[in-house]
């Protein structure tokens, strides 16, 4: 919304209120009362200003309120790839690894999904082609995924090293430990593959 209409600072609250109500009605299975989200901004705003707003941010975003996440793919793509719970595991840590970071933001969604699954695949059966199959299913090919790919092991590799350690940690606490449990080594890189 902020990248389509222009809003003066002091409207930037109306902007955050109206954008929770939204997000709860969409999300929500019982909805704030606007009277209390007026409340919360300090009778900043009336309930006329907040139901405006909202009127004009649905309308500008055209009522299309939720973007795919890697997860919905991750679910199609896995059952392509006639995945085990290793893969799956192995493929939703890689994702949970990209969460926090800036630079994975320049992929789609179904290649960053993808990206892990070829991943995942290289750790732990070796290089193995990309499938026909999980290209139909993915429409990506295998020269595709590389440099995304690259860029999953290379974080994989800085995990728990760089600023954002207790993000990392905290995301991927569950999923390591289920990667630990099922006696994957990665020090050193040695279970991926030398294509990535």
């Amino acid at each position: 919304f902020l990248a389509v209409h222009q809003i003066v600072r002091k409207k930037l609250q109306l902007v955050g209120v109206t954008a929770l109500l939204l997000a709860c009605k969409y999300e929500e299975v019982s909805v704030p009362v606007v009277d209390d989200l007026i409340l919360i901004s300090d009778k900043a705003y009336s309930r006329r200003e907040v139901l405006d707003m909202e009127k004009l941010m649905a309308n500008t975003l055209q009522f299309n309120f939720s973007l795919p996440t890697p997860y919905v793919f991750m679910k199609r793509f896995l059952k392509a790839a006639q995945s085990d719970k290793k893969l799956e595991i192995l493929s939703f840590f890689m994702i949970e690894l990209c969460l926090v970071e800036y630079e994975m933001l320049e992929y789609l969604p179904s290649k960053l999904a993808a990206s892990a699954i070829y991943t995942a695949q290289c750790t732990l059966k070796g290089f193995e082609e990309w499938s026909k199959t999980c290209e139909f299913h993915t429409g990506y090919n295998e020269e595709q995924l590389l440099a995304c790919a690259r860029k999953m092991v290379a974080f994989h590799h800085k995990a728990g090293t760089g600023k954002l350690t207790g993000s990392t940690t905290h995301l991927s606490s569950f999923m390591l430990q289920e990667v630990n449990q099922l006696g994957f080594c990665f020090k050193g890189g040695k279970n991926y593959n030398k294509n990535l």
